[in-house]
């Protein structure tokens, strides 16, 4: 594992209105499990510090892991992402949402070389014109830049990251990771929950 002071920080974002859901999905169960175990228990595997930014921290009071809330609220992911590398010891902090169970290792792995190499203040997946903001990498240095965008209300993580130097990383080469696309999917309906109970069941 990598020493803490480069890339031993990882960061879940929790919060969200969950419309589409129709409850929080930081809540979400599968087989009396939540989701959120799911991703923490994938995530001790690599990293040694673990924060959970969530609007309800009072639901993570036994939590063995750092919790904190947005310090500029009601401003989306990017206040996560804020709040995030504030707290986080690490020179790059790997951020993930808390309804994308599909933590894929070898992937983390390799951006973490990629990073190594480039020395960029992010590393994302971009898919044609398409930015996947989470499962991927975010330097401390940039948490100034985002208190600014915030305090211009300033809300897209997309917008911030066309302005700094990052490192998109192509679709040909993510999917010798994952040729499905499987470690991007977030559970935002109560059916891709139960499709993905059911996959997850079949693997067994």
């Amino acid at each position: 594992m990598c020493k803490i002071d480069n890339f031993g920080t990882a960061i879940i974002l929790a919060g969200g209105k969950s419309s589409r859901m129709g409850f929080d999905k930081q809540f979400l169960k599968i087989k009396e499990k939540r989701v959120m175990e799911i991703v923490l228990d994938k995530l001790k595997e690599e990293f040694s510090e673990i924060i959970i930014v969530t609007n309800k921290p009072e639901e993570y009071v036994d939590s063995e892991h750092m919790v904190v809330s947005d310090i500029i609220k009601g401003r989306g992911p990017l206040s996560g992402l804020h709040v995030g590398l504030k707290n986080s010891k690490s020179k790059y902090a790997y951020f993930i949402a808390c309804d994308m169970p599909n933590i894929n290792i070898e992937y983390i792995k390799y951006m973490k070389s990629q990073i190594e190499k480039e020395k960029p203040m992010a590393c994302v997946t971009k898919c044609e014109k398409f930015i996947e903001v989470f499962n991927g990498f975010y330097s401390k240095d940039l948490y100034e830049k985002i208190e600014d965008h915030l305090n211009n209300d300033e809300r897209s993580v997309n917008s911030l990251l066309k302005d700094v130097d990052t490192l998109f990383i192509s679709e040909e080469k993510v999917r010798e990771f994952s040729p499905d696309w499987d470690m991007f999917i977030n559970l935002n309906t109560k059916e891709e929950l139960e499709n993905y109970a059911k996959i997850s069941s079949d693997k067994k």
